[in-house]
Formats: structure tokens, C-alpha cells, sequence
């Protein structure tokens, strides 16, 4: 089974137009192994200028997140109409901030991925676990109760168009990695889940591993059977050693 490969950047509440202009540069003319894009998830801020400067065809423009509503008294929200305005292709959503600092459930995640789809964007989808729900042997109840919710909503089919990110809540920006054997172990499980349902849809979906991946554990990562990418966060914001995991991955 083909799928192709991705590295998203979350750049998160981080960066400036300098960024942009360096990683954009950076970018445009950097080889890629067939079948790899690139995404970058800047602050709503930089969208534009990130659209513009972008020259590359494997260079895309996603963002971080995005309401399930379509317009109304909704202060601060941003729409999937008014994201394919600016080019925006992909989305992040579910994320384990927007989950833990701004109590977004799982059902309410489930309608954002539905509004992406049927507005014709790819939903990247974050599920993980925490520190003590690993301790506590949790991490297949925890990601099994975030993604039953999804399939309810837009049903397994539609997962053939949805990107998951499976993102340890305790890797992300500590410094901690799970190692390459334990995040293809977490990897498998969520293909498996998926396949009990349906086994085609299962193998065309894009796993990306998120937990402080780097230039130093990129490949041993990415050479994993089920591990198709990354979503990058710290090291999105270091152009030299963004282009360096981005030339790692392998489209299989």
C-alpha cells in the first residue's frame, strides 16, 4: 500500500516574518524524496505572507486550528471558508493544548474534522495519551476513546481523506521521545483499530508520529513500518534542522 509521506510544521504561538522569509527560502529549493509534502502551520498572522513566498509544489499551507461553525457570533473563530480564501489546504485538529488548555472534547473534535472535510481541507487529526495514562497502561483505551467518536461522525470511509497525528502528551516539547519500537507498537494499534473496521481504508491513512522529533531521531522514526511522517513542533522553528528531517522521509 502507497501513502504518501508528510512532515507538518506546528509552529504553535511562536515565529515572525523573519521565519517566514528563512523557511520559505529554505524551502523552495529543497529535494524531496517522491511522494513527501511539506506543510506549515503558522499563527493566523503569517498565512498570507507564508502563501506568497511559497514557490515550492511540495510546500503546503495548513493551520493550526479552526471552528466546526461556518459564520455567526462566534468571537476570535476562524472558518473553513474563510481558511480556502487564503490557500489553506490542511488542518490541525485536536491537538493536545487545545484539548487540555481549552477543553475541547472529543466529540466537539469529531465535528471540527467533519467541517474540514465537507469543506474539501484535510483534517490532521492529534490524539495521545498522557504521562500517567501510559503509567497506568491507558494508552490504547485513551486513543481508542478519541478516535470511536471521529468514526461516528463522518464514518470509516471518510478517514481515507483524514491524516492522524499520534502525539504522546508527554513527548510534546519535553524533550521526550518514545522510542522508534514503542511508537510503531502505538502506531500499529491505531492502523489495527481502523482495520477492524475496514482494513482498505486502515492502510491509506497517513500516521505521523509528534513528541519532540528532531534532526538526531528523525530517520530511526521515520523508518518505521507505520509511522509515516511527522508533526514537527520546536524544531519547525530552526529552518536548517526542519529541511534535514524533511529530506528524511521516505514516501512508501
Amino acid at each position: 500500500m502507497t501513502r504518501r509521506a508528510i512532515v507538518a510544521a506546528n509552529w504553535k504561538m511562536n515565529g515572525d516574518l523573519e521565519l517566514v522569509k528563512k523557511m520559505t527560502e529554505g524551502l523552495n529549493d529543497l529535494a524531496l524524496a517522491e511522494n513527501v509534502d511539506v506543510i506549515l502551520c503558522p499563527s493566523y498572522p503569517y498565512l498570507m505572507s507564508l502563501s506568497e513566498a511559497t514557490e515550492a509544489e511540495h510546500v503546503h499551507l495548513g493551520v493550526q486550528n479552526v471552528s466546526e461553525h461556518q459564520s455567526g457570533a462566534f468571537t476570535g473563530e476562524i472558518s473553513t471558508k474563510m481558511l480556502k480564501e487564503m490557500s489553506v489546504e490542511f488542518v490541525i485538529i485536536g491537538h493536545s493544548e487545545r484539548r487540555s488548555i481549552y477543553k475541547e472534547t472529543s466529540v466537539q473534535v469529531a465535528q471540527k474534522v467533519k467541517a474540514v472535510l465537507a469543506a474539501n481541507l484535510t483534517p490532521i487529526l492529534c490524539i495521545g495519551e498522557s504521562e500517567a495514562e501510559r503509567t497506568a497502561q491507558k494508552t490504547e483505551l485513551v486513543l481508542s476513546a478519541q478516535l470511536q467518536p471521529v468514526i461516528d461522525e463522518i464514518g470509516i470511509e471518510k478517514f481515507a481523506e483524514v491524516v492522524i497525528a499520534y502525539e504522546p502528551v508527554w513527548a510534546i516539547g519535553t524533550g521526550k521521545t518514545a522510542s522508534p519500537e514503542m511508537a510503531q507498537e502505538t502506531h500499529l494499534f491505531i492502523r489495527n483499530f481502523l482495520a477492524d473496521v475496514n482494513t482498505t481504508v486502515a492502510n491509506k491513512v497517513p500516521l505521523l508520529y509528534g513528541g519532540s522529533v528532531n534532526a538526531s531521531n528523525c530517520e530511526n522514526l521515520f523508518a518505521q513500518a507505520d509511522i509515516d511522517g511527522g508533526l514537527i513542533g520546536g524544531a519547525s522553528l530552526k529552518v536548517d534542522e526542519f529541511k534535514i528531517i524533511c529530506s528524511t522521509a521516505k514516501g512508501s
